[in-house]
């Protein structure tokens, strides 16, 4: 496989499908061709309300990205106040230090954004009534988004862990502020009073301190979507499993090309966070084998593919993110399979 053939264009751009297997939990005996385009997919009247409302959060979701790559830490000022905690270093060091715990606040409360549309767009793709395969036939447009939505936390975390200084920057603002309160130095926003302050930089800092807060963020806000209605629990999981095989379709069909290679690693990184999602919100994960996700075939399918698409990161994020794999349910053969380079 090489990249010149993942990026060709075919005509139609439709991408054909297989969506379930026949011992599917919620469906009849049958199987189902889906044509999913994750390249030009558009909302229906019926998604456009909820499709607007989630376009406004990925197109922050995009500045923040750009901003994190970008995120340079305040370690010299901060070791320079350590070493001379004088008056005028500290408020040097706190100049410095501002415009990036407020870059790290805005990234949290981001988060939250993420946290307030996920639970809608469940709402719209898993229902008791209507079988996955029809609402990612019918809903393309919202399924793209629910991916994007999944990329974002992948590439959010993983440039999150590249950078030390996010979490240094924040201690030592967060031990400044519990030490000093509002009084020591002006560093405080001039809106907020000190508890205010500290209350968030409480919550902020518990944000940081997970090695991946937004897939803890986006496993949290799905489990409370299940548990909010045990109904659709084998539904939604089901969703999941579903959108799996999809990525996996898309992946291995030999007549399945793709105009964009972006749009290749773009499967690939779904396709990852849809199984670590998986395996942190179903009871029993994702490497069971009665989980319905072939996971060995998965990372086989990674492991294959060709080293312009750099996918170690990707078999990294299911060795280190998951929550399961260490499990004694979990196979050997497949343990053994993830962990070797």
């Amino acid at each position: 496989m090489t990249l010149d053939c993942c990026c060709q264009y075919t005509m139609g751009k439709l991408l054909s499908l297989l969506a379930r297997d026949e011992n599917s939990c919620c469906s009849s005996q049958q199987k189902y061709d889906i044509f999913l385009d994750f390249e030009n997919a558009q909302p229906t009247e019926s998604e456009m309300q909820l499709f607007d409302e989630v376009q406004i959060v990925l197109t922050e979701a995009s500045d923040v990205l750009s901003e994190l790559k970008r995120y340079s830490g305040a370690d010299q000022y901060i070791k320079a106040a350590i070493n001379n905690p004088c008056a005028e270093q500290n408020a040097l060091t706190w100049e410095k230090l501002m415009p990036k715990i407020r870059t790290l606040r805005r990234f949290y409360f981001f988060s939250q954004k993420i946290a307030f549309v996920v639970p809608q767009i469940l709402t719209e793709i898993c229902s008791d009534d209507i079988t996955p395969s029809v609402h990612l036939e019918n809903q393309q447009a919202l399924v793209k988004q629910f991916s994007e939505i999944i990329e974002f936390v992948l590439k959010f975390d993983e440039y999150k862990m590249r950078i030390p200084a996010i979490q240094n920057d924040f201690s030592y603002y967060r031990r400044v502020l519990m030490r000093e309160g509002m009084s020591a130095y002006s560093f405080t926003d001039q809106d907020e009073d000190s508890n205010s302050n500290l209350n968030i930089a409480n919550k902020v800092s518990l944000f940081y301190a997970e090695a991946t807060p937004m897939l803890r963020t986006l496993s949290n806000v799905t489990s409370q979507f299940l548990n909010k209605d045990k109904r659709l629990v084998d539904y939604a999981i089901e969703m999941l499993s579903t959108m799996v095989k999809v990525c996996i379709r898309m992946l291995e069909a030999p007549t399945v090309q793709f105009r964009k290679q972006e749009t290749h690693l773009f499967v690939l990184r779904v396709l990852v966070g849809l199984i670590i999602l998986f395996d942190h919100v179903h009871p029993n994960g994702a490497f069971v084998k009665t989980s319905n996700i072939d996971i060995k075939g998965c990372i086989r399918l990674l492991k294959d593919q060709p080293e312009e698409f750099q996918t170690e990161n990707l078999l990294n994020a299911l060795r280190y993110t998951t929550a399961h794999l260490n499990d004694p349910s979990t196979s050997k053969t497949v343990r053994a399979l993830l962990m070797e380079t």
